[in-house]
């Protein structure tokens, strides 16, 4: 009996990884490509991808799709004691949320991969609550603020700041708290400038306030999907767009057993769609800043 073929499959995406042909940051064929070229069910590509994700050799990107090359963080032997600083322990931390999410991350871990005890990182940054906000501030000190000349486009360059920062680190939007704001040297100038922005409308205290916060909860809201898409590629080996192509037959057949008339007149024949968080990002800002343009003019 010959080997398994999404063995087979694996084994020749390895081979062109190991050899340069597919290099870092390389999109992999996708499933529906794999099932072109070796003539293999869905399930079957779907697997050797997932073999090659547990091999950490590719990761899922949203928006992108399965790449070479993740950043994995390895661990180094123990080593003897020795003198850290701060923003070593914080990078390190960054480096390994990055690469597998907070839910990875334990003072531990971060002890193992510095080579030092885990008493003597306490020293340095605290407990985790104390090292995670250290790691938001850090990240978000990534993206400075930017003086911009009118009230539109100084909110659309915070905004974009901020979805630039939950594009680089994945887990940022969940560790950003909007009902218990942080009070963080490198985060407030973002809501700072966008108080500024609104300040030439005289609006109360309130208004403003909520209106900073709800620009920064549209950004926030559609981030998070970020990390899960990630995840979700991971377990199921395939993208937003291919799962939706599993999962059309029986959203079509409700569609069309039900009083869904608004779902009727946008899935007409022919009709395709591409789910892309960025563009999701992109609409949806320009809605915010539309809507927010109406009730600025009011005031004028």
């Amino acid at each position: 009996m010959g080997e398994a073929p999404y063995r087979v499959i694996a084994a020749e995406l390895q081979r062109r990884i190991e050899t340069g042909e597919l290099g870092p940051g390389d999109r992999v064929p996708s499933t529906r490509a794999l099932v072109r070229e070796f003539g293999v069910a869905m399930a079957t590509a779907t697997k050797a991808l997932q073999v090659l994700q547990q091999q950490d050799l590719v990761q899922a990107l949203p928006g992108v799709g399965t790449v070479v090359g993740p950043r994995t963080v390895r661990v180094r032997p123990s080593q003897p004691s020795r003198e850290l600083n701060r923003d070593e322990v914080v990078r390190i931390a960054i480096a390994i949320a990055d690469a597998e999410g907070l839910a990875a991350l334990s003072m531990r871990r971060i002890a193992a991969e510095l080579g030092v005890s885990t008493m003597a990182l306490y020293r340095y940054v605290g407990g985790k609550e104390a090292l995670v906000l250290r790691m938001v501030d850090t990240a978000i000190g990534e993206f400075p603020v930017q003086p911009v000349a009118s009230w539109r486009a100084g909110i659309e360059s915070v905004a974009r700041l901020q979805w630039a920062a939950y594009r680089r680190h994945l887990w940022l939007a969940s560790a950003i708290s909007l009902s218990r704001p942080q009070a963080l040297p490198n985060l407030l100038p973002h809501t700072d400038a966008v108080l500024r922005a609104l300040s030439p409308f005289g609006l109360d205290g309130s208004t403003a306030l909520y209106t900073a916060i709800t620009v920064f909860a549209y950004v926030r809201g559609v981030a998070l999907a970020l990390e899960a898409e990630v995840q979700a590629e991971q377990d199921t080996g395939m993208t937003a767009d291919e799962w939706a192509d599993q999962h059309i037959g029986p959203i079509a057949t409700m569609i069309s057993l039900e009083d869904l008339a608004g779902f009727r007149a946008v899935f007409q024949p022919g009709f395709d769609f591409d789910y892309d968080l960025d563009q999701l990002f992109e609409l949806g800002l320009e809605l915010v800043l539309d809507g927010l343009a109406v009730k600025l003019s009011r005031l004028r």
